[in-house]
């Protein structure tokens, strides 16, 4: 059974001093829901550097490749033709579309590796925690074990509610 606490913030500058005192007090935090981008989370939440960037750079690289060499194949091997004196490997007239290639690929790859590591698409199930944390809500969510007993959640609602959270719910 997942079993977590929520508890939502109205300011992320409260949300940012929270963090901090969770984490200060050893609770896990699963994760935090904010209505835009917020500066320092993933710092307090300790969350390692993205890996899109890593995908995107060798998509495009696979992209450049494929256009380049499909174009130099093309043009010098497979379909040779004489065009207005042009060489058959014209280097400069292969770049457009290799540059093409490389953002298509990049592009594709990295919204296919988001949707895969993010666990999303058709059949991802929504998990609403709260229905205003799109609106104005700093929502955090704390883990709680499956053994751990009414005192043990009572602890963690109370180091929630001195760290200045708001609308402490347990959910089931």
């Amino acid at each position: 059974m997942n079993r977590y606490i929520t508890a939502y913030y109205l300011d992320e500058e409260d949300l940012l001093k929270g963090l901090g005192q969770l984490k200060a007090k050893g609770l896990e935090i699963m994760d935090v829901l904010t209505p835009f981008p917020v500066h320092g989370v993933d710092k307090a939440l300790n969350m390692r550097r993205s890996r899109l960037t890593r995908v995107a750079f060798i998509a495009g690289v696979v992209g450049a490749t494929l256009g380049f060499g499909f174009q130099a194949w093309v043009f010098t091997v497979d379909y040779p033709i004489n065009i207005g004196g042009k060489p058959f490997f014209a280097v400069p007239s292969f770049m457009p579309v290799a540059f093409e290639l490389t953002v298509l690929f990049a592009a594709f790859a990295m919204v296919i590796a988001f949707f895969v590591s993010n666990k999303l698409g058709p059949a991802a199930k929504a998990v609403i925690h709260d229905e205003r944390i799109t609106d104005d809500r700093f929502l955090v969510v704390v883990k709680v074990g499956d053994g751990e007993g009414e005192e043990n959640i009572k602890e963690i609602e109370l180091a929630l509610a001195e760290a200045g959270a708001e609308g402490i719910t347990l959910k089931v």
